[in-house]
């Protein structure tokens, strides 16, 4: 992985007691462990039990760390590992084997893990770039990117704009979005869940 500035900042902050930057790292994470969890099919309470014991452990050892910007690959193997002896004490009372997954390739694995890192990574980013916009870009960006489908008209409706305003305002939004120092942390620079989006309502 990369040298994210933002990862290593975090970190130092965190290490230093700045609660601030821990609840930040807990919010950008978070996904990621839970993503991990899913593919070991583990109970709601085990998921529940195993982000826990990640983040007990991130406090216990987040000193130690001798990379900071090696966080994300530290919490996927901890969150791993975390899994694998929920699984282990479940097959102890049930005498049942692992699961599929824990049969893997390690190549494999570590590819999947690899790529679950960057999709939270991009998705901490674009949300941290997004906070950053004036709010009636964020409304209308929003609404843009929502899983409910916003036509021209609702949105017209809900902030109050002209229809024909949209286009060229989402088009501005985008551009304030783009010059982002947060995206321009990340490695291909484009918000493309954004950019495709809310074309030809």
């Amino acid at each position: 992985m990369r040298d994210d500035p933002l990862v290593i900042d975090l970190v130092t902050r965190a290490t230093a007691g700045d609660q601030g930057a821990w609840n930040e790292i807990v919010e950008r994470y978070t996904q990621l462990v839970w993503s991990i969890c899913g593919r070991y099919r583990l109970s709601r309470e085990d998921i529940d039990d195993v982000g826990q014991s990640v983040w007990l452990l991130l406090v216990e050892n987040i000193g130690r760390l001798r990379e900071p910007a090696a966080l994300p690959g530290w919490l996927a193997r901890t969150t791993q590992h975390e899994c694998l002896r929920a699984l282990r004490a479940a097959q102890r009372q049930d005498r049942a084997g692992l699961p599929p997954e824990d049969q893997m390739p390690q190549d494999a694995d570590a590819v999947m893990v690899e790529q679950e890192i960057l999709v939270a990574e991009r998705h901490a980013t674009l949300r941290a770039a997004l906070a950053e916009l004036p709010r009636p870009c964020r409304e209308l960006l929003s609404m843009l990117v929502s899983d409910q489908s916003h036509h021209y008209e609702d949105i017209s409706a809900a902030l109050g704009v002209p229809v024909g305003s949209i286009g060229p305002r989402r088009a501005r939004c985008l551009e304030r979005l783009r010059r982002s120092a947060h995206l321009a942390a990340i490695a291909d620079g484009d918000p493309e869940g954004i950019e495709q989006t809310g074309g030809g309502r």
